[in-house]
């Protein structure tokens, strides 16, 4: 890899009126989006997310600047163009915008069927991408008759069926009821533990704060901001200037300071990382157990310990063989919860995860004190 980003910005210019001095959607934006790494795009309605992602994948040209993929600048031919959109799969946040198909299994096999692959590979990755956001019951369904929500998802199944190198979500979870906005960021960041580079743009400052790696921060169609999180809700007033919040665990992070005396840093940006920084010694925890689920492995059984999943394949075989879970999404940061709250806790998790995930959950002890992993 010679390359430092796998999407790059350069100075880009852009407005959607042709005449002289009208307003600029976006005005020399220069950021660079890093390979695997969680990124963020974060700024008001209007702040220009949407015009951005048009020029990663080439649907917009620059005014002025370029945008380059693994280090080489677009060119804007067609058989170029196509072999991108191959690469980057954008999904737009409305799905009304992209959804052009009559049946759901149609909708997901338009772009596998245009790759030119072999009938067989095509069904392979329509069922696939349909489990992988809930939507197999639904493959025969007229997409008239879908929710917005339902909608949602076979838009991203569609992109997942690209299996696609870098995946671009515009608003993935707005319109989303909590528990199925929780679905989706699970799909997401397991997407990111299996090598594809997710970025996602959002107003949403909680999702923000406690998913991303990088966010860059965009007002009225300039760049103002890029790094970590915390070193942009530092600055009340550039977030407030943005049209922003602050993100909620940021700002009880930053009342600990007054009323107990902690440090804000480090930072906690979740649930667990914030009860780890004020739970006390004596505090009594129980235990989180990780098991990995493989394709060989025996159903587990029932030994009524409250239990949380993780990953596409254990999510499978509890479906498959109507096995019980308690915490179904958002598993990692509430089976912690539920060992910080004094309950042994078992984590089944795809095998390949196993590692990942203690180092996770041990990675909580940067703020205080944890419950015991057992591997």
């Amino acid at each position: 890899m010679d390359f430092k980003y796998i999407l790059e910005a350069r100075d880009v210019t852009y407005s959607y009126e042709k005449k002289e001095g009208s307003p600029k959607s976006l005005s020399e934006v220069s950021l660079g989006i890093r390979p695997g790494i969680r990124t963020v795009i974060l700024g008001a309605n209007g702040a220009g997310k949407s015009t951005l992602f048009y020029h990663f994948n080439g649907v917009f040209r620059p005014k002025s600047g370029e945008v380059l993929y693994r280090g080489i600048p677009l060119c804007y031919d067609k058989e170029v163009l196509y072999q991108l959109r191959e690469d980057i799969s954008v999904v737009v946040q409305n799905p009304d915008e992209q959804i052009f198909s009559s049946t759901v299994e149609e909708d997901v096999a338009f772009g596998p069927m245009n790759q030119n692959l072999h009938p067989s590979i095509v069904e392979g990755r329509i069922a696939d991408s349909l489990f992988k956001v809930g939507m197999e019951d639904y493959r025969y369904r007229p997409t008239t008759q879908l929710s917005f929500g339902q909608k949602k998802r076979v838009a991203i199944a569609g992109a997942l069926a690209m299996e696609p190198k870098v995946l671009i979500l515009d608003e993935p979870t707005a319109g989303l009821d909590p528990q199925m906005s929780q679905e989706v960021m699970e799909m997401v960041d397991r997407l990111c533990l299996g090598g594809t580079t997710v970025v996602i743009s959002t107003h949403d400052v909680d999702l923000a704060y406690a998913w991303a790696d990088e966010i860059h921060v965009l007002r009225h169609g300039r760049l103002i901001f890029s790094g970590v999180p915390e070193d942009f809700f530092s600055d009340k007033e550039s977030v407030a200037l943005s049209g922003l919040a602050l993100p909620h665990t940021f700002s009880v992070n930053r009342s600990l300071e007054g009323i107990r005396g902690l440090p804000e840093a480090p930072y906690p940006r979740t649930n667990s990382q914030l009860l780890a920084k004020l739970s006390p010694p004596e505090a009594r925890f129980g235990r989180i157990m990780i098991r990995g689920i493989g394709d060989g492995t025996p159903v587990p059984e029932d030994d009524g310990l409250t239990r949380g999943i993780y990953g596409f394949r254990t999510r499978r075989m509890f479906r498959d063989n109507g096995c019980r879970a308690d915490i179904y999404f958002n598993a990692v940061e509430g089976c912690c919860l539920s060992a910080m709250q004094g309950r042994d806790t078992v984590l089944f998790c795809d095998e390949e995860l196993v590692d990942v995930i203690a180092g996770r959950i041990r990675s909580v002890s940067e703020f205080g004190r944890i419950p015991e992993v057992v591997l």
